[in-house]
């Protein structure tokens, strides 16, 4: 989707903005532009072979704008549709979600309450053929672009299905699709309500209200709103969730940028739905731009106790803006500032290295900045979490079974082995499934590479070019085969974790997302310790306060 833009266009922006620059620099860029036009022409008109105008315009475009960040994106007009869905959350299809699994086209999420999921697809069919068309072996794009189509249209999928010996057809209408941005929202005991909020698409403040709402008519006195790995989305979703935790008129955030008049300080202007419920706040290293808005309003105006890892540390402001041929420009204007005055970008775009690579922001530039009740806090790097949790780390053989799709076939495999299952809180694999599995595994002839065959396999490369090779051979041989001993009995060393991991799969097999998270509840790390500072009056208090 990256980045191509008519050179038309930029003639007119110089246009527009050329009374606020200086002459110089007004001369630079006509000049600038000139010579790119007649180079374009001459290479058009005299390379030895044919070029694609299109493509190679677009290919300068891309150097172009890798020079500034990565949020700053050109949109064709034939990628418009994909940008909106990522904007508004909305599409006209089945409603399901598709990946690519060992060479297989499959349904990896069928969403609740929509045609595929209400038709009886499930998380691990096999999508064969879309209205009569294989799709076998096809890009998960064009398997798309055949799912989607009109509202009220008709569409017919024919999956494979473990232990369904023939192929399944259904038929289903395709339907405007419009995903929640809250996944599962739950009392998780009598007085803790649970949000797990994964977008900031439209209506997301609506939905947290909702869900809080529900919570307090169930007798709720705490709670936990979860944007762990949220990359964010809309800002004005982000400021109206604010507002349902602090008083009309406060301010959330403000942006400033090149262009003054569009600068803005974005407040509070609704009543807000409760200020004193005690409420966590869930974050990762993942949870960046309207997340950190969220969490870091409510941690400056000590609202909330933020619980998890540093965020990503994304203080910029995109905004679209219209181009020729119906495209558009997604360009970074401003930063944002939350309340305490602190803007939390962790890396430098404006700054570059002399090989056009960027940094962090070092500490020695980090600034200080208070809550309102007087707490330090810091800029430049993302949020710093008021309890920080150690973040989950796997082993390389848990990443690699993950990452090659076993963990997801066996997933597939259990579920239609055991077609029964009822509530996943109290879902616990046995010894003996898990053994299943190891069994299993070793039969798919699975391989994998560590850090230390390759630091092995570097080793022994400079011995060679060393010429002590010949010498050290049986020693070389004794660490590979020591190495390869423990490869094999990585899947029992690891059991806990990957037993951890294949529940949690399984889980989203029978029950989706709810399911995933149902079965980690009483052993989620974060979750945990939210639980532990709700239960604790006094310290939730001392959190929050700057004595």
């Amino acid at each position: 989707m990256k980045r191509l833009k008519m050179i038309g266009v930029c003639m007119v922006l110089i246009a527009a903005v050329a009374f606020t620059i200086p002459s110089e620099k007004y001369f630079d860029i006509a000049k600038s532009l000139d010579i790119f036009t007649t180079l374009f022409k001459e290479v058009n008109t005299y390379y030895v072979d044919d070029v694609d105008p299109k493509k190679l315009i677009e290919t300068g475009i891309n150097g172009m704008l890798n020079q500034l960040d990565p949020y700053t994106d050109y949109i064709p007009e034939e990628d418009l549709e994909t940008f909106s869905i990522q904007t508004t959350g909305q599409y006209a299809g089945v409603g399901a979600l598709i990946g690519i699994i060992n060479k297989k086209t499959v349904i990896t999420n069928p969403y609740i309450g929509f045609p595929a999921h209400r038709g009886g697809l499930r998380v691990g069919d096999e999508i064969i053929s879309v209205n009569g068309q294989n799709v076998q072996g096809k890009p998960t794009s064009n398997v798309s672009a055949l799912l989607k189509g009109k509202p009220n249209t008709e569409v017919v999928m024919e999956v494979k299905r473990l232990g369904v010996k023939e192929p399944i057809s259904f038929k289903l209408i395709r339907e405007k699709i419009k995903i929640s941005n809250i996944t599962y929202h739950e009392m998780i005991d009598k007085e803790v309500g649970y949000i797990k909020l994964d977008e900031f698409t439209p209506g997301a403040a609506k939905e947290v209200g909702t869900a809080v709402t529900e919570f307090k008519k169930l007798g709720a006195k705490k709670v936990i709103l979860d944007l762990r790995d949220n990359l964010g989305g809309s800002l004005y979703e982000a400021v109206n969730i604010v507002n349902l935790f602090i008083p009309k008129g406060k301010e959330v955030v403000s942006t400033k940028g090149k262009v003054e008049d569009w600068n803005k300080s974005y407040k509070a202007l609704n009543n807000p739905l409760d200020t004193e419920i005690p409420l966590v706040v869930l974050i990762s290293s993942s949870s960046a731009s309207a997340s950190e808005i969220v969490a870091g309003s409510l941690q400056d105006y000590d609202r909330a106790v933020l619980i998890g890892q540093k965020t990503f540390g994304k203080g910029l402001v995109q905004t679209t803006r219209q181009l020729a041929y119906n495209a558009q420009l997604k360009v970074t204007t401003a930063k944002y500032y939350i309340p305490s005055g602190r803007c939390i970008q962790a890396i430098d775009y404006e700054h570059r290295k002399s090989d056009g690579t960027v940094s962090k922001f070092p500490d020695s530039l980090k600034r200080e900045f208070k809550t309102q009740g007087g707490r330090k806090v810091y800029d430049g790097a993302g949020l710093d979490p008021d309890v920080s949790v150690e973040v989950t780390t796997y082993s390389s053989v848990v990443i690699e079974l993950v990452n090659s799709g076993l963990v997801f076939d066996y997933a597939t495999k259990y579920c239609s082995e055991n077609p029964n299952q009822a509530s996943m809180k109290n879902f616990r694999l046995t010894d003996q499934e898990y053994q299943k599995f190891v069994t299993w595994v070793a039969e798919q002839k699975f391989t994998y590479a560590t850090e230390l065959d390759q630091k092995a396999d570097e080793l022994i490369t400079s011995a060679k070019r060393e010429k002590y090779y010949n010498e050290l051979q049986p020693q070389f041989n004794e660490l590979k085969a020591h190495i390869d001993q423990n490869k094999n009995t990585a899947l029992i060393r690891n059991k806990p974790e990957l037993t951890h991991i294949l529940e949690q799969e399984i889980a989203f097999h029978y029950q989706l997302t709810k399911g995933q998270i149902e079965v980690m509840l009483d052993r989620d790390p974060e979750l945990t310790q939210a639980r532990k500072v709700f239960a604790d009056a006094e310290s939730y208090r001392k959190i929050l306060s700057a004595n």
